[in-house]
């Protein structure tokens, strides 16, 4: 009785061909995962633009509508103290993933605060990163001219901040969380506005605030955004309103 072949495994070319080629001059695919020296996050900055109460211009919400900030129902407290509740659940959760960064909250802020803040975390945390957390759910969407929007000292004006200059007060490195709708055009705008910020600092432009440092390295961004571009946030009441950022709650 003849007996039945058994199959052959790995006996295709690819397994018993001889192989051929410089190992040494191929490129490691994963060396970006090898870093040496691991970059630290020692400081946070948690810009709330929530302006509780008031809905932006450009946004209709449906009724009902989702409305937990950081798991806050501005509903069942003081509308007034919302706002400072929500930051602090916020640096919370963050805490639990760098406990020993230092934190700032920026609640309904000015032009001129978030300019302050930024070079104030970037001045403390030389060459490390920055996280720069934006909440912008009681403010505009982002413009195409890469603006996001923040208020003026009364609340009572929407006034335009442009990425081109914030990526001038925080400096590189650095890590951006966009909260917002169309957050996907914040994204496209930096790419652009990097690019912009080489340039001057090849020319020696005067007006660019990066001029007296080390040459901008924005490869070294990271960008987190909660949609694409004209794209809006979901708006289920059973889900929270800022759940791209509630998951590490």
């Amino acid at each position: 009785m003849q007996e039945k072949p058994l199959k052959t495994w790995f006996f295709e070319a690819r397994h018993i061909e001889k192989i051929s080629g410089d190992l040494q001059g191929q490129q490691d695919q994963d060396e970006w995962r090898k870093i040496k020296e691991r970059m630290k996050t020692v400081s946070v900055a948690l810009v709330l633009c929530l302006n509780v109460g008031v809905d932006p211009p450009d946004i209709v919400k449906p009724v009902p509508c989702a409305k937990r900030e950081a798991w806050v129902d501005p509903s069942l407290m003081n509308i007034t103290k919302v706002p400072q509740q929500v930051a602090t659940n916020l640096q919370k959760s963050y805490e639990r993933l760098q406990p020993r960064a230092r934190y700032k909250a920026a609640i309904d802020p000015t032009i001129d605060y978030i300019k302050r803040l930024c070079i104030s975390l970037r001045k403390s945390a030389g060459k490390e990163r920055v996280l720069f957390h934006f909440n912008g759910h009681g403010v505009p969407k982002p413009t195409e001219a890469g603006e996001i929007w923040v208020f003026n000292k009364n609340i009572t004006q929407y006034i335009p901040v442009s990425i081109y200059d914030l990526q001038a007060w925080m400096g590189t490195p650095s890590v951006y969380v966009w909260d917002c709708h169309s957050a996907g055009t914040i994204v496209k705008n930096f790419k652009r506005f990097a690019l912009d910020h080489n340039v001057a600092y090849i020319v020696n432009d005067p007006k660019n605030e990066l001029y007296n440092r080390e040459p901008p390295n924005f490869n070294e961004c990271i960008q987190l955004a909660a949609c694409d571009e004209n794209e809006l946030l979901p708006t289920d009441p059973d889900l929270p309103a800022d759940l791209f950022t509630s998951c590490c709650k």
